[in-house]
């Protein structure tokens, strides 16, 4: 009969290693967790950047993103009306114009042109045929503001990153907010957790 060499202090130290393990992984698992926004944050603005459709379609909830653009820009567009109104009973019509182009306006805007627009600082105005900057364009601050650029040029892209700030909105919610600089408003993208460490964008806050 062959005797049973194994040690009895074996099962005690494999118990022991499992224990020991058990928690690093939790605690790695946690970790990779919280920081999952912050990796498919910038693996987002990266691949929209890049125009690569395919990655950036992997983190955008589309149909969110196109009833969030609208609700934002009806919003926004109403608001300029109302006070406009109050000026002059004429200053209105071109906003109301654009109330009726926020279909292409949204549909220009939900695409990866227009993620990668939302990413550098450079959200929706509300203006009628508007559509994203294209890769490259140079802005130009004052014929955007008094008006004399054409209403259908793409807007054009700022000389200078715009200041950011990211953070938790609760569990399953992240926020990034955006300010080209001291004069421009701050505005939001929002991603929503999808999975344990995943997560898509699907909604905005242009905060006009």
């Amino acid at each position: 009969m062959m005797n049973d060499q194994r040690s009895p202090g074996r099962p005690h130290r494999l118990a022991t290693a499992v224990a020991v393990l058990i928690p690093v992984i939790v605690l790695a698992a946690a970790a990779l967790s919280y920081a999952s926004p912050y990796l498919v944050l910038d693996r987002l603005k990266r691949a929209a950047d890049a125009r690569n459709a395919e990655i950036v379609n992997r983190y955008v909830d589309y149909p969110a993103l196109r009833t969030s653009l609208k609700q934002q820009v009806t919003e926004m567009l109403a608001r300029r009306i109302d006070a406009q109104k109050r000026e002059h009973p004429f200053a209105a019509l071109g906003a109301l114009v654009g109330m009726a182009l926020i279909g292409p306006l949204v549909d220009a805007y939900a695409t990866p042109d227009g993620v990668a627009a939302l990413l550098n600082g450079l959200p929706p105005r509300g203006e009628p045929g508007e559509t994203p900057p294209q890769p490259g364009a140079q802005r130009d601050e004052d014929a955007a503001a008094s008006g004399q650029g054409q209403s259908n040029a793409p807007a054009p892209a700022p000389t200078q990153p715009p200041r950011a700030s990211a953070g938790y909105d609760g569990i399953d919610q992240f926020v990034v907010t955006y300010r080209r600089d001291e004069q421009s408003r701050p505005y939001s993208v929002l991603l929503r957790r999808d999975g344990w460490f995943s997560w898509k964008l699907f909604a905005v806050n242009l905060n006009q």
